[in-house]
């Protein structure tokens, strides 16, 4: 005789909704973790006021000196603001900052990245740590100090560099000098380089370890040299990390005060030439002009270093669009 079971089979349960399982899941955080929580984020809302109470100050400041400015704030080569018809600009100052700037990028760049490839990749081991080492001192140096030692060694050792530069490269006008006294734009974009190096360096080569090693072996067993290595396998993973430590290092090199102060031989002129004296920038002329300005005067800085403050911002947002742009070459999507 067959005998036939019927077993009733309960119906499945229904599954939690994601906005539950994200209750659930903020219920069972544990008290250590929502304090941290709290901190973290009370943390990161204090920075955004910070930062917009400096933009507020800056903006109502700038506005009060610009609106009793008699020339033109972004075009005037002039910085006069202890008269009854104050006149002031940030023209010679824009450039100025940005050409140092500049001249600090091309040459800092390639010499950190190649200084992080050799202690990362070409070095012994003992020599690396070492090295290392020493890029780490140079980054704690202050910025009084390398002015001191450019003033004092760099200045008086250029006048070789120049003239070289003016004996073959005089005739493009960039390069011609009047054998004046070398504290120009390419002095301070040098001392800038410099200063920039140490944190460059930095971080490119901690980027550069964190290669995934199965990259580099697959690599090598292609039967790639050293070098093809680097270009194909470590240089595009840390591209986006040498791209922030460039903007890590150009930040800086904006916002140098004393070195720059120290190096050169100011006025508000824009010289063709980067070997003659002249030139400014925004940190160096507050730096300069604080402490002698009066209260219009100190408004007419603060004008200035709102600039500068807008500079850095895009010049930030701008480095955020370039690494979101090379995502893929990101160690997380290793």
């Amino acid at each position: 005789m067959d005998i036939s079971t019927t077993t009733d089979v309960p119906p499945p349960a229904p599954q939690p909704t994601i906005a539950e399982q994200k209750r659930a899941a903020r219920g069972a955080t544990r008290p250590g973790d929502r304090i941290f929580l709290g901190l973290s984020r009370g943390s990161g809302i204090l920075l955004l006021v910070i930062m917009a109470a400096i933009a507020v100050f800056l903006t109502y400041r700038a506005v009060l000196a610009i609106s009793k400015d008699h020339a033109n704030f972004l075009t005037t080569f002039e910085w006069n603001t202890n008269v009854l018809e104050p006149k002031f600009g940030i023209a010679v100052l824009v450039f100025g900052t940005i050409v140092s700037s500049v001249i600090a990028m091309v040459i800092a760049v390639p010499v950190a990245v190649a200084i992080a490839l050799f202690i990362t990749h070409y070095a012994p081991r003992r020599m690396s740590g070492p090295v290392a080492y020493v890029i780490d001192l140079l980054a704690a140096v202050p910025s009084i100090v390398y002015g001191l030692w450019g003033a004092l060694v760099l200045v008086p050792h250029m006048n070789g560099l120049f003239g070289w530069l003016n004996e073959f490269f005089g005739w493009t006008g960039v390069f011609a000098w009047d054998e004046g006294a070398p504290r120009s734009m390419l002095t301070v974009g040098i001392l800038l380089a410099i200063m920039i190096l140490p944190i460059i360096t930095n971080v490119s080569r901690e980027v550069f370890r964190q290669v995934p090693q199965m990259h580099e072996e697959a690599a090598l067993a292609l039967g790639a040299t050293r070098w093809e290595v680097v270009r194909m396998s470590v240089l595009p993973f840390g591209r986006s990390g040498v791209i922030s430590a460039s903007m890590l290092g150009l930040g800086r090199a904006l916002g140098e005060t004393m070195a720059v102060a120290t190096v050169l031989s100011p006025s508000f002129d824009i010289q063709a030439s980067l070997l003659n004296p002249g030139g400014g920038t925004f940190a160096q002329n507050i730096a300069s002009k604080f402490s002698e300005a009066n209260e219009f005067g100190r408004d007419a800085l603060i004008a200035s270093g709102l600039v500068l403050f807008v500079i850095t911002l895009l010049v930030n947002g701008a480095a955020r669009l370039i690494i979101a742009r090379r995502a893929e070459y990101s160690g997380a999507n290793a």
